[in-house]
């Protein structure tokens, strides 16, 4: 009986999670603008603690930024943050494939394969939503079979903190079907135990993914990018 309560509350936070998400990738909500919790309130016929609960997890997301008194307001993307997070997740997750080469079993490298050809169809559906949770499969996949459980946990912390930037660079036109020709060249790697190459190329894939963002940035802003270390990095 005590858990209906619970569950009701956990689909409703759900529910305000991704509205904001969507409202927030869509351009409905823009960097700088109010999130307000009394409409939100209103809006679901709800209490204002799940959806203080939903604007801690968006602001770890990277979606919100909660300021003391004022509310939540809808977080920049910074270029510099962008390009930060692609550096340091290329050298953690080069790492594990670079290991992952060396471990990944015949079924391992079975279920890549698969996850591989359902991103590809989802690519061709251009369903971000759902080819964002499948990438992440793919990804933990390797991560995992690296077998050094401290780098998944601090991988998984740092991609779980830049979740909006990651699903903002899959949603530009043309990049999940980069991510998926890039996962066949991955898996090629992988099963030729080429350790190097999958560390390259695990390394070139998070470029392209945060050369594409900063671009797309600078265009919404109406500039052009200069000196950006990121972009010095790849050519697409």
């Amino acid at each position: 009986m005590k858990s209906k309560p619970i569950e009701r509350h956990q689909t409703l936070r759900e529910k305000i999670l991704e509205t904001i998400r969507e409202a927030i990738l869509s351009g409905a909500l823009k960097p700088g603008e109010k999130v307000a919790e009394p409409e939100l309130a209103e809006r679901f016929g709800i209490s204002r603690t799940p959806i203080r609960e939903a604007f801690r997890q968006l602001e770890s997301e990277g979606y919100l930024t909660v300021i003391p008194r004022k509310g939540a307001v809808v977080a920049e993307l910074s270029e510099r943050e962008v390009e930060e997070f692609y550096a340091i997740k290329s050298v953690l997750e080069g790492y594990a494939a670079r290991m992952a080469a060396e471990k990944l079993s015949d079924k391992e490298l079975e279920r890549l394969e698969s996850i591989n050809e359902r991103l590809e169809q989802l690519a061709a559906q251009g369903d971000v939503k759902n080819f964002f949770k499948v990438h992440n499969e793919f990804h933990d996949l390797f991560i995992k079979a690296a077998g050094n459980e401290k780098l998944h946990e601090l991988i998984g912390q740092l991609v779980r903190k830049f979740t909006r930037s990651r699903l903002t660079s899959l949603s530009i036109q043309g990049r999940m079907q980069i991510s998926v020709e890039e996962h066949k060249k991955l898996i090629k790697a992988f099963k030729d135990h080429n350790g190097e190459q999958a560390d390259f190329l695990v390394k070139r894939t998070a470029a392209i993914g945060g050369k594409l963002l900063i671009q797309s940035i600078a265009q919404k802003e109406g500039r052009k990018i200069e000196n950006s270390l990121l972009l010095q990095k790849v050519d697409i």
